[in-house]
């Protein structure tokens, strides 16, 4: 097998699992979590953890898209973090790639979209390089940043169906937590690992045992956990 770097699924999340606040797009962590009184006052712990994760950073073009990236005109402070974004539909748009490529170090889009936006922005920015693949292979990917970019640790913060497929692929190394105080419910609420199920009694290697490494109670009422994923 060849080397790949080392892989960390950093989510906040609630206490049943879920990471979003319902069903539908327009409703969002970020905008949601923080107007909940008891949930509020210790958000900003996710902030500051978030702030100590890995160089490299890989996320999705619809959780970008989810945020507001392709709308956003004030650019912050520029981040000295690699961003990897998983883009095929595609869900970003120019400006969005735009204002990605002004805020991080170097934006690496990933698609299997020939007509991408992206193409047309490369003369623009040297931070941008495109992955451009016939099908999405997530190992090959992993194998690609170590090889083309000696990326040795990645911070996975994607949705929950890209994190199943994560998961079934045995390509997630430790998974980090912050829980919030809360309970969304809702059988069609995202949640961190969400995808195919399995079906079947042999099916059971895939699912993927866990060796707690780190607990912290935080303030209001918050937990941070750290997990090795046993293969």
């Amino acid at each position: 097998m060849k080397d790949k770097p080392i892989t960390t699924l950093f989510l906040l999340t609630s206490l049943d699992g879920k990471i979003n606040s319902g069903s539908q797009d327009c409703l969002d962590v970020d905008k949601d979590w923080c107007q909940i009184t008891g949930v509020k006052e210790g958000l900003q712990q996710y902030y500051d953890i978030e702030a100590t994760t890995d160089f490299y950073s890989l996320n999705t073009g619809r959780v970008m898209a989810k945020i507001g990236i392709n709308e956003k005109m004030n650019i912050p402070n520029k981040l000295s973090c690699r961003f990897i974004i998983i883009d095929n539909k595609p869900h970003l748009n120019q400006h969005g790639i735009d204002y990605l490529c002004r805020w991080v170090d170097r934006l690496i889009l990933v698609t299997t979209c020939k007509h991408h936006e992206a193409y047309g922005l490369q003369k623009k920015y040297t931070n941008l390089d495109i992955l451009s693949y016939d099908t999405l292979n997530l190992n090959r990917l992993l194998i690609d940043m170590k090889e083309k970019y000696s990326a040795k640790a990645i911070t996975i913060q994607s949705g929950g169906s890209l994190n199943g497929l994560f998961l079934r692929e045995n390509l997630i190394d430790y998974v980090h937590l912050v829980v919030a105080p809360l309970l969304v419910g809702g059988k069609d609420t995202p949640t961190m690992i969400d995808g195919t199920s399995i079906r079947f009694p042999q099916e059971l290697h895939q699912l993927k045992a866990l060796e707690l490494l780190e607990c912290h109670v935080l303030k209001n009422s918050y937990i941070e956990l750290k997990y090795r994923v046993l293969k």
